[in-house]
């Protein structure tokens, strides 16, 4: 990689003030609230679905209500990297609230099923959008060194949040209403938007990104036109009908018009180049059959519990708590191992083949069967889910290019989301037209009419020789459902074990050990911010020593108070294109007026800087020395970054663009680290 000559710190004006402590804090309270709120309605309507349909009607659809709002996030998440670039994360962070909201009122206004699933594609398009935007936000408002303690609670909220949703929705089914699932998102979106309006600094957009449209537009029309296709086959439309093959070819000719249209698009969505690498292609596929499992599994199992378990939709909940015991045990176990040995080829193997076991032991399960062995089946499932989930970004970030290093990292998130959404609607429609094939039979040994038994209420409610047939025929429907999903985790126990062990690249194992990593939380696809949170992990585990280390680097002459002083006029005089006023450094740092006078007049008595009344602008040796201190830093960073950076870039634009990228970051470290020496370093110490 070329050497480039490093350019003086750029810094906004609006970013010349440190946040304290407590601002940090404020804004991280309002991204997580906001988090929570896009979390939470992933899966809070799965225990209360079965009560859903017998108020509105319309079981083949059930799936939809979940289906919706996955296939709506999808394409949010997509999007809303790219206009935060473009209007400022603040303000898409706002709007995906207030569209949230609305999503929100509306599906608990809902009347019938269609206006239900609607709502809940609005919901969806701006809990999408929360996500990126949340941890975009705290890239943008936490100091590198921070950012890695941030982004590991927020991505722990996400996770206990996602797996929380069905006890909440059931806590709300059975004591308030359904519709309550939905209503209480609205203050608590209310409150996040009063809080942004205050807390989140109002950065604007710094770049002017190309937006893909045409194919987001195009994987959009393909992924819903699969789904829909899987949704109303054998239920609304048999399947070798007009409607039915017409979907399935039409999402066929969009996915394909989606391929050529990436291959050509200066910033695609998904860089068709990444399938050239088959660590990367085998990762997106488990990675959609771990969505397929997850999400599939965790709407369906609340409607056994409840139909054939005869549990209330609260303690529903708590029974699949198991599952998610499972998951997070082997999730946090599974980062340790990886981030101790650099070894993790084995956890996919295994996770796939537990997934497998787990699914078939789910499809085992009737009426007669334990709470005990239900709960060590769902365990299982859990833990099988667990091994993989966090392992399979882990291994696309060691593997991709620098350019492509956030478009593979969310094109895992991407093909999760949309097996998630796929699981929900195929294995309900598996549901759907088995429920369609036993019930009628069922109904009519039992001699009772189809309205008494929407509910799992009204099932349980009915006298034991007649619920008896009832309650076989959902359990021997969600027998099948389980079971048709046993292939899907068969396929990617196959793929596991083509899959290549590679070397950890050097912060990788901290990655895998970092807090919340296991839930696998969305990311937008910015290559820088991803490499900016492996350097913030850097300089957090060298906590003190690297700034030392780099002024010894660069042989400047000045002591650690002296180079923090010139670079103090070095940073904010890109700020404010020549001589920077000391008060204007004093009230950046937080201390009284004139209390750098003396301290400055010896770096100008050493001659480093000149000083024109209030004003101070760097000598020619000044700028000697800071440049030679900002040359040490980033050789010290390219020392750290070695294995994530490539050493011969395919193309002078690539190199280019590592180069930009590297000194916007360099720039970044450089002014935090003399924000934190500012409150460590005497005000009196001079130049040697």
């Amino acid at each position: 990689m070329s050497q480039v000559e490093v350019a003086p710190p750029v810094v906004r004006a609006d970013q010349d003030v440190a946040p304290s402590r407590t601002q940090m804090n404020l804004v991280f309270s309002t991204v997580m609230l906001g988090m929570l709120l896009a979390a939470l309605d992933q899966t809070i309507v799965s225990t209360a679905l079965p009560t859903i349909v017998g108020d509105l009607g319309g079981a083949g659809h059930m799936s939809w209500v979940v289906t919706a709002y996955m296939l709506a996030e999808t394409v949010a998440t997509v999007l809303a990297g790219k206009f935060g670039d473009l209007f400022g994360r603040k303000r898409v962070f706002q709007v995906a609230v207030i569209v949230f909201i609305v999503g929100s009122f509306f599906c608990g206004l809902a009347t019938d099923m269609h206006t239900l699933i609607a709502a809940r594609a609005v919901q969806g398009i701006g809990g999408g959008a929360l996500t990126v935007t949340a941890t975009a936000l705290i890239g943008e408002a936490i100091p590198l060194r921070e950012r890695g303690r941030y982004q590991g609670a927020l991505g722990a909220v996400f996770g206990v949040t996602t797996v929380i949703g069905p006890l909440l929705g059931g806590l709300f089914t059975d004591h308030l209403s359904w519709r309550w699932a939905f209503y209480v998102n609205v203050p608590i979106a209310i409150v996040v938007v009063v809080m942004a309006a205050s807390t989140i600094p109002g950065l604007r957009g710094t770049s002017r990104p190309r937006i893909d449209y045409l194919g987001v537009l195009f994987v959009g029309l393909g992924a819903t036109g699969l789904t829909l296709a899987t949704a109303w086959g054998g239920t609304e439309y048999p399947w070798g009908s007009t409607t039915i093959v017409g979907l399935f070819v039409g999402s066929v000719v969009a996915l394909a018009i989606f391929v050529l249209v990436e291959l050509r698009a200066e910033e695609p969505i998904l860089p068709m180049r990444l399938f050239r690498n088959p660590v990367f292609a085998m990762a997106s596929v488990l990675s959609f059959i771990v969505g397929f499992a997850m999400l599939g599994s965790i709407t369906f199992l609340p409607t056994f519990l409840q139909y054939v378990g005869g549990a209330s939709a609260t303690v529903s909940g708590v029974r699949t708590l198991p599952m998610v015991l499972g998951l997070l045990l082997t999730a946090v176990a599974s980062g340790n191992v990886v981030g101790k040995t650099g070894r993790y080829r084995e956890f996919p193997i295994v996770g796939s083949a537990l997934m497998a076991l787990g699914l078939y032991l789910l499809s085992r399960m009737d009426q007669f069967t334990s709470i005990w062995l239900e709960s060590l089946y769902m365990f299982v499932l859990g833990a099988g889910i667990g091994l993989i989930m966090q392992i399979l970004t882990l291994i696309v970030q060691n593997t991709a290019d620098f350019r492509d290093l956030g478009s593979a990292t969310s094109g895992v998130t991407f093909f999760r989301t949309l097996g998630s959404s796929f699981g929900a609607s195929v294995m309900g429609t598996i549901y759907a037209n088995q429920l369609d094939d036993k019930l009628p039979a069922a109904l009519l040994s039992a001699r009772v009419p189809p309205s008494s038994v929407a509910t799992p209420q009204g099932v349980q409610a009915l006298p034991d020789a007649a619920r008896a047939p009832i309650v076989t025929a959902y359990a021997e429907a969600l027998h099948h459902m389980f079971l048709f999903a046993i292939p899907v985790a068969i396929v990617g126990f196959v793929l596991a074990l083509f899959l290549p062990q590679v070397k950890l690249r050097g912060t990788a194992a901290e990655t895998a050990r970092a807090p919340g990593g296991g839930f696998a939380m969305p990311e937008g696809s910015d290559s820088d911010t991803q490499v900016e949170t492996v350097i913030g992990r850097i300089l957090r585990n060298e906590a003190g020593q690297a700034g030392e280390q780099i002024l010894a680097r660069s042989g400047s002459a000045l002591d650690a108070a002296g180079a923090w002083g010139l670079m103090q006029v070095h940073v904010l005089g890109a700020v404010y294109g020549s001589a920077v006023a000391q008060s204007d450094i004093e009230r950046r740092i937080g201390i009284p007026p004139g209390v750098l006078t003396s301290f400055f007049d010896g770096l100008a008595a050493a001659g480093y800087l000149r000083r024109a009344g209030g004003r101070l602008s760097l000598t020619d040796a000044g700028i000697d020395q800071a440049q030679a201190i900002s040359n040490a830093w980033r050789d010290w960073l390219l020392d750290r970054l070695s294995d994530w950076l490539p050493a011969h870039p395919a193309s002078m634009e690539d190199s280019q663009r590592v180069d930009a990228a590297l000194e916007r970051i360099v720039n970044r470290v450089i002014r935090e680290e003399q924000d934190d020496r500012a409150a460590l370093e005497p005000a009196g110490s001079h130049a040697k």
